[in-house]
C-alpha cells in the first residue's frame, strides 16, 4: 500500500521526477510503475506518464534488457538462467530477454564462470577441497545458483581439476 503521509504529486511533477530518475540510470517501465504506485499514482494517470516517457525514449525495455545482460555479466558475474530470471520478474518481454541474452559475449561469459569456480574452490575448506566429490558438489551447486548452465558448469569443473 503507498505512503499516506505524502502529498500525491501532479502529473507534470511526477513526471519531471521520473525523467530525472531515468536520466540517471537505466529503468524499466515496471521500476517507472512501481515509483509511480508509491507515490499514490495509478490508472490512466500512471499510463500517460508511461507513455509520454517511452515515446521521448526516457524509458525502452529494450535498452534496458541490453544494459542490464552487460551489467550482470561484466559486474556480478552472473549467469543466463539468473539474468532471464530477473529480467522475467521485471517483466520484460521475451523477445527482449533473447535479443539481450545473445549480444553476451561467450569467452567472456566462460571466463567469469572459470574465475567464480577458481575463487569458490579456494575458499572451500580442507577437509570438503575441491578434490573430493562433496567439494566439487559445492562447486557445482555454487555455478548453479549463480545462474550458470549445468552442462558448463560440470565440464568446467572437471577442467579445473583433471
Amino acid at each position: 500500500m503507498p505512503p499516506l503521509n505524502r502529498p500525491k504529486p501532479t502529473e507534470a511533477e511526477a513526471t519531471a521526477r521520473l525523467e530525472e530518475f531515468c536520466a540517471r540510470a537505466e529503468h524499466c517501465t515496471r521500476e517507472v510503475r512501481d515509483k509511480l504506485w508509491l507515490w499514490g499514482i495509478s490508472g490512466q494517470m500512471a499510463d500517460r506518464i508511461v507513455e509520454s516517457l517511452q515515446d521521448r525514449r526516457f524509458i525502452d525495455d529494450r535498452r534496458f534488457a541490453m544494459a542490464f545482460v552487460n551489467d550482470k555479466v561484466k559486474f556480478s558475474r552472473w549467469g543466463r538462467h539468473k539474468i532471464m530470471q530477473a529480467l522475467s520478474l521485471k517483466r520484460i518481454i521475451r523477445e527482449y530477454i533473447a535479443a539481450s541474452i545473445e549480444n553476451i559475449d561467450e569467452d567472456v561469459y566462460e571466463e567469469n564462470l572459470r574465475h567464480l569456480l577458481r575463487a569458490k574452490a579456494q575458499s572451500l575448506p580442507d577437509d570438503s577441497g575441491s578434490q573430493t566429490r562433496e567439494g566439487r558438489d559445492k562447486l557445482f551447486r555454487f555455478a548453479v545458483s549463480r545462474g550458470y548452465e549445468p552442462d558448463m558448469c560440470i565440464r568446467f569443473i572437471r577442467e579445473l581439476f583433471d
